[in-house]
């Protein structure tokens, strides 16, 4: 199991726009600025990132985000797919 640290590159699942100009799902590449490793539930650990979205038409920072290791849920992380 990889465990996120300050510096990785991971992707992000994006939300999307409202308008459908970017489609929800995306994902996009970004960086670990920040992980919390303290927060708990039901005695299976969960650790929290914050990160610094690279897209396409500039940056966007974010904190508190779940790893979501299937890379399909809107507002969450993953490791990158291997190709």
């Amino acid at each position: 199991m990889q465990l996120p640290s300050v510096g990785r590159i991971v992707h992000y699942v994006a939300y999307g726009t409202p308008g459908g100009e970017f489609p929800a799902g995306k994902h996009r590449a970004a960086i670990i600025t920040d992980v919390v490793q303290d927060y708990a539930v039901v005695d299976d650990a969960v650790i929290l990132v914050s990160l610094c979205i690279l897209n396409p038409t500039g940056m966007y920072f974010t904190q508190g985000l779940q790893e979501d290791p299937t890379g399909e849920k809107p507002g969450t992380w993953h490791w990158p797919e291997r190709v």
